[in-house]
């Protein structure tokens, strides 16, 4: 038997399969091109795409655990939904999916949206699961990278009610963790949710507040306007995809985004230690921006 993880040559499943490597257990790594792919030793890459069925259903041959990372794109929700029903139909004895934290109440923000029904499928069908719900990448601000050192502004307006960000280090160990207790499980274990999230709830002026101290310069919160953000994001991606992170910038302006001390403490005692923090991520980055 053996674990498979999709989304495998990105970032997050990249680090899952790092995280995976030496612990005893058969890892498998979905990829459109396994002939390309560059895997640690001891990963079989398997030639697979969740928009093909047959491709996916002859990749979940032997699995008994399987990671499920949806691509953000159109058919999000189809290939997501299909991939679970081939899992159920293979005998997959563990999901671990990672979904979105708020996705129960973001309804008008479509990738929200999306992995909420996900969930909902996979409570229907009563299948065993870690769901993984993280909230807005640090690593995502990695891009605000020219507008901090150029012009001395955080850009992304997230507006004053707060966001718990991830570190997307975190959301690889709490994966692996997860899957190795369900693969090493020799019955399927009961379902879990955690919310994936940071030890601070950040506004945009107190990530402008962090990046000046981290830059040791003056940097300013460039507001909450919408519309630019849209048409600056079109710029860079396609305009279904730039009005949906719109709209969900737009909730995090109108609700926030902040985990519970309760969230905290269960995401803390599944990764043996307190999640990292936004100002330990802005100093490191910062250090290696003037390194090179």
């Amino acid at each position: 038997m053996s674990i498979l993880v999709t989304g495998s040559t990105g970032t997050i499943g990249s680090q899952i399969i790092n995280q995976l490597q030496g612990k005893g257990v058969e890892i498998k790594a979905l990829t459109r091109s396994p002939a390309k792919a560059q895997f640690p030793a001891g990963v079989t890459a398997v030639q697979g795409d969740l928009a093909d069925v047959d491709s996916l259903r002859a990749a979940m041959e032997g699995v008994s655990t399987l990671f499920l990372l949806a691509p953000n794109v159109p058919d999000e929700l189809t290939q997501a939904m299909l991939a679970v029903s081939v899992a159920a139909e293979a005998g997959v004895r563990g999901i671990v999916y990672l979904s979105v934290f708020k996705g129960e109440a973001y309804a008008d923000v479509p990738h929200f949206a999306g992995k909420h029904t996900v969930e909902r499928m996979i409570a229907a069908l009563d299948l065993p699961a870690t769901i993984l719900r993280p909230a807005y990448f640090i690593q995502n601000d990695i891009r605000m990278k020219d507008a901090l050192l150029t012009a001395g502004i955080y850009g992304m307006p997230l507006g004053a009610r707060g966001v718990s960000m991830v570190d997307v280090r975190d959301i690889a160990e709490a994966a692996a963790s997860e899957l190795l207790r369900r693969e090493r499980n020799a019955t399927p274990l009961p379902n879990e949710t955690y919310i994936l999230a940071g030890p601070d709830a950040l506004t945009g002026a107190d990530l402008a507040a962090i990046w000046s101290e981290a830059l040791g310069r003056s940097i300013r919160y460039g507001g909450d306007d919408l519309a630019a953000l849209e048409q600056r994001l079109k710029g860079m991606l396609p305009a279904w995809h730039a009005l949906d992170l719109r709209l969900m910038v737009g909730r995090y302006q109108s609700d926030g985004a902040v985990a519970s001390a309760e969230d905290l403490l269960r995401l803390t005692a599944l990764l043996g230690h307190a999640p990292r923090s936004y100002r330990d991520f802005a100093r490191d980055a910062a250090a290696q921006w003037k390194q090179g």
